[in-house]
């Protein structure tokens, strides 16, 4: 029989994830938003737990893929179980409108840096207001 986890144990069994992924340039601004849901439900559902997000819009791709030369560029960082990403990948492999993707586990360092990283961008923010 398997014991009850409490919530601090089973957050503490959650890995930090990274993921970036590029929609293709041929869609609508309504069709990317229902692409980039689709792929943070897919997170959801599968009991993770999205941290930040961010839309880094139309950008150039650095070489042609599939004829195409700019993409729509997302990311999302998410705390997951390791199962979660062969699920997340497959779901990313099986949509056409998906270019190209990376999902890679984040380090202690890698986070505290992406915590600092969006702390910075807030205060961007608030200095342009």
């Amino acid at each position: 029989m398997r014991p009850i986890l409490t919530k601090q144990k089973h957050d503490r069994m959650l890995n930090q994830y990274e993921t970036v992924f590029i929609v293709t340039p041929v869609l609508s601004d309504t069709q990317v938003k229902e692409t980039v849901n689709k792929f943070k439900s897919v997170i959801a559902d599968n009991g993770g737990e999205i941290v930040y997000e961010e839309d880094w819009g139309l950008k150039k791709l650095a070489y042609p893929i599939n004829k195409k030369t700019t993409g729509f560029y997302y990311l999302v960082e998410f705390k997951a179980n390791g199962e979660l990403i062969d699920k997340l990948e497959t779901q990313y492999r099986r949509d056409e409108r998906i270019i190209r993707f990376l999902t890679f586990k984040m380090d202690k360092f890698a986070a505290e840096y992406a915590v600092k990283r969006r702390s910075n961008k807030s205060v961007e923010k608030k200095a342009e207001e």
